[in-house]
């Protein structure tokens, strides 16, 4: 029985390995747990979800894939009610004032005792900037491409003695990994910021925008 997993949760799993702990928050069909499970990433799993809906069917998916006894169930608003006993903490499929939301909702978080897996659909740089000026550090970031839509996913580590990111390091980090999508990921941001520096008067899309050209 194969499990339909997307190509975002593939790359989220790729930074998931070890047989750690992992909480899943916003888990929806299960798929990301079951998948660490299945193939020995993950010990254990925490899959939370804010409707009841996604969680029974969650609940199902655990049970016919084997792996209902390593997988623990919570309905939650992000973090706030499961258990803090895990190591890594995956935010997928949400845009970046969600997994703000959850991440200030869980000060605890700001620890060298978890590292974070997050999967942005929209406003990347919002949540580079915000994770940068909280203390957070990407460790690195992985292009994918999921129909005609480039995502990335990041793994983010709690280091406040770094200095945060430049304005055009949100738009384009020196941590993302330089694979064969990078040159189209860049096109696409710098065609981005053209279109929207043309339209408006953005104080900030015109300084990451200079910023990024004068690296070329």
């Amino acid at each position: 029985m194969n499990l339909p997993l997307s190509e975002r949760l593939r790359c989220c799993a790729g930074f998931l390995s070890g047989g750690i702990r992992v909480a899943d928050i916003g888990c929806d069909h299960g798929y990301l747990g079951i998948h660490l499970l299945k193939n020995g990433h993950a010990s254990s799993v925490i899959a939370a979800d804010v409707n009841e809906g996604p969680l029974q069917s969650a609940v199902r998916n655990a049970l016919k894939f084997g792996v209902g006894q390593n997988i623990h169930f919570y309905l939650s608003d992000g973090a706030k009610n499961i258990p803090r006993d895990f190591d890594a903490l995956v935010c997928a499929g949400m845009g970046a004032d969600t997994i703000i939301h959850i991440l200030e909702d869980a000060p605890w978080l700001r620890s060298e005792q978890y590292f974070l897996v997050l999967q942005c659909q929209s406003k990347t740089p919002m949540l580079r900037k915000y994770l940068s000026d909280k203390g957070w550090r990407i460790e690195l970031e992985r292009i994918l491409r999921d129909g005609k839509f480039l995502y990335t996913v990041m793994k983010v580590v709690w280091n406040p003695a770094l200095p945060p990111l430049t304005t055009g390091q949100c738009y384009l980090p020196p941590t993302l990994d330089s694979s064969d999508l990078l040159p189209e990921y860049r096109q696409r941001l710098l065609e981005g910021l053209h279109l929207a520096v043309a339209h408006q008067d953005n104080g900030e899309k015109k300084q990451a925008l200079e910023e990024l050209e004068g690296s070329i």
